[in-house]
């Protein structure tokens, strides 16, 4: 496979390099102010051409191969810069299951930055069995009432939209009493609780409290009961390592690790490169399926699983460099003990692969 650089593809990463030199030090790439600002970064990118490269144009997309996205990812990591906002997987539920009007509505202002969402799926007693949720939305003439609660819900305090999971028919077998609605976020019968991290950032995770919350009816994805559905494109899509783009980043943290221990790397530092050079190949390989128009189901928990070793892998590879004196290595581990539970837990995941891939236990 030759992936280098097409002419158009070289250029591009050449302006993109451009901006982004002059883009240094405007924009944090972590803590608090990172996650209080990304809507200022997401709407610069998308101002400068660099954001929505894959995705349609009739919604204000660039309608380019995914490589783009690729090249995106990894000149945002060489920059230092923050990362692309990970809005990909709720695109692809709405663009996948929702109506043309939900799409027209709610695409071009997801895309653009203009409108900020979150994702209400895991709940206190339903995380790993998702299946198991109890918010509830009951019918009351044009609308639902919502009600439940709901738990690391990303950017919750900040998001005008939240792409929520309710059960609409208590009666049907789990998996299809499972309706999905757009619900407003701004409207009496929502109440924020934000979650402390223990890396001390306060502002990415939340709870979110609906207490009679009204949806329209047609703010409903898809038709009633077909929740579960969407849910599993959403998740396939944010286990996919091509699509979080993170694969760069850990190559470069590795990278400057390695520059500050003096040709002496520590057996965690060794591992960890091994690690990240795996999951580039392994991105490069997806990325490879994606342009011959191969999609992918229940392997986006190998990615998962994949994106997981690396995550920690490198995380204890800065704790081993670092130690516990460098908040932003000590960080970088806290934040990879994570990485075995979002998008998924790891137990979950090999489960879907023995059932769903090897077709054990059939």
């Amino acid at each position: 496979m030759d992936f280098r650089d097409s002419p158009a593809e070289a250029e591009f990463r050449e302006r993109l390099r451009a901006w982004l030199a002059e883009q240094a030090g405007k924009f944090p790439t972590s803590g608090d102010e990172y996650w209080a600002r990304q809507g200022e970064w997401h709407q610069a990118l998308y101002a400068a051409g660099f954001f929505g490269l894959s995705w349609p144009e009739k919604f204000g997309g660039r309608n380019l191969p995914p490589v783009y996205d690729v090249i995106l990812d990894e000149e945002l990591a060489m920059a230092g810069a923050p990362p692309r906002p990970s809005l990909g997987y709720l695109i692809q539920g709405l663009g996948r299951h929702g109506s043309v009007e939900l799409q027209q509505q709610f695409l071009p202002g997801m895309i653009d930055g203009t409108e900020r969402w979150c994702q209400g799926f895991s709940e206190p007693d339903a995380g790993s069995d998702l299946a198991s949720l109890r918010t509830t939305a009951v019918r009351d003439g044009d609308d639902y009432v919502i009600s439940g609660h709901k738990v690391w819900t990303s950017y919750s305090d900040v998001a005008d939209w939240c792409l929520v999971l309710a059960r609409t028919d208590p009666d049907a077998p789990r998996h299809k009493g499972i309706s999905a609605f757009v619900i407003s976020m701004h409207q009496p019968g929502i109440e924020q609780r934000p979650l402390q991290m223990i890396s001390g950032v306060t502002r990415e995770f939340g709870q979110v409290l609906f207490d009679g919350a009204r949806v329209p009816a047609a703010q409903m994805v898809g038709a009633p009961g077909e929740g579960w559905k969407l849910a599993m494109t959403v998740v396939g899509h944010e286990r996919e390592p091509a699509t979080l783009g993170y694969s760069a980043r850990y190559g470069k943290l590795v990278r400057q690790l390695a520059a500050r221990t003096q040709g002496q790397p520590p057996q965690e530092l060794r591992w960890a490169a091994v690690e990240a050079e795996m999951l580039r190949l392994h991105v490069r390989r997806r990325l490879s399926e994606q342009l011959d128009g191969i999609t992918h189901g229940p392997e986006g928990s190998v990615d998962k699983l994949l994106m997981t070793w690396v995550d920690q892998a490198v995380g204890h590879a800065a704790l081993a460099v670092g130690g516990t004196r460098d908040p932003e290595l000590l960080g970088s581990y806290l934040y990879s003990r994570a990485q075995s539970v979002m998008g998924g837990t790891s137990q979950i995941q090999k489960n879907i692969i023995a059932a769903r891939i090897l077709g054990l236990g059939a």
